[in-house]
């Protein structure tokens, strides 16, 4: 039986995703009741990070220890990838030595061909394209605030990047609106292809309604270059107290970190009361448990 793979959200249906994101809120809820769980004992994690992570690394590393496993981290210092083996000898290799792999790279086609040759399960934990953990951590976070996400209306305020993508996708699996407020060089190029989403060059028209208000750092990991001109490109698209009362006063505060306040967001918004941060950061960890949990055991 060929492994199940998770390299966006595309690659479950609806149905999966709900029992996904319901078995993260009874894993949070064990993990706080300190009760034991290690149905991954003896199991073993291969994480290749190509971009640098806080989050990413703690909560998978976190989660597989949580689980009963264990992580093995391993940079471009430490795999032959950063010596030019292809990436599908790499993933046999691997595969034939652990039991799931998580990659955190640049470009989609990374995962995608490691994938391909993979015998264990894959894991998108980054790239340029999606970032479906973060999706998982998101969704089940505004599902403990705001319950039934159908007929709901988030805000994505920024650029058109891989997490604008996975809330595409995710509110094409949901069947909630998105409203993505950017300038026009900056709209997700494939918008067409998902009739949930649409693109607002007008900062307040994209909150109006929102029921909750999302935004990501202006220059990504690689755009260094582009700093400068992406500041004052998004300088309307700021994240500030008066485009939160543009959304409504129920309206929820969500940021995947790291944050620059001042920059996408302002001090008091994250830090205030409608933000949700903290706990959508400590999600990460939860729903990648829920999310290694159904990769790795055994299916019924």
């Amino acid at each position: 039986m060929p492994p199940r793979h998770f390299l966006t959200l595309a690659d479950i249906d609806a149905e999966t995703l709900e029992t996904l994101l319901r078995r993260a809120a009874e894993l949070r809820a064990l993990h706080h009741d300190g009760s034991l769980h290690e149905p991954l004992r003896g199991r073993v994690l291969g994480m290749i990070f190509e971009k640098s992570s806080t989050r990413t690394r703690v909560s998978f590393e976190a989660g597989m220890a949580q689980l009963g496993g264990s992580a093995l981290f391993l940079s471009p210092r430490d795999t032959q990838l950063g010596r030019g083996e292809p990436i599908e000898d790499t993933a046999r290799v691997l595969s034939g030595m652990v039991d799931a792999v998580m990659i955190r790279t640049f470009d989609h086609s990374t995962v995608e061909r490691f994938a391909g040759a993979s015998r264990v399960p894959v894991i998108n934990g980054l790239t340029d394209d999606h970032h479906p953990c973060q999706l998982l951590a998101d969704l089940q976070t505004w599902q403990a605030h705001r319950g039934e996400l159908q007929g709901r209306t988030v805000a994505w305020m920024g650029d058109g990047n891989n997490m604008c993508r996975s809330w595409m996708q995710a509110a094409e699996m949901m069947d909630f609106r998105l409203a993505i407020g950017a300038p026009s060089a900056y709209a997700p190029e494939d918008l067409a292809d998902y009739p949930n989403s649409r693109h607002e060059t007008d900062p307040q028209a994209a909150v109006e309604g929102a029921d909750l208000v999302v935004t990501d750092v202006w220059a990504s990991m690689g755009m260094e270059d582009e700093r400068q001109t992406r500041l004052e490109d998004f300088a309307a698209y700021q994240v500030n107290e008066a485009l939160m009362a543009a959304a409504g006063e129920q309206a929820l505060f969500m940021h995947c970190l790291p944050a620059h306040r001042g920059e996408e967001v302002t001090a008091d918004v994250i830090d205030g009361p409608r933000s949700v941060v903290w706990e959508e950061a400590e999600n990460r960890l939860h729903a990648q448990k829920a999310l290694l949990e159904w990769l790795v055991t055994p299916r019924r």
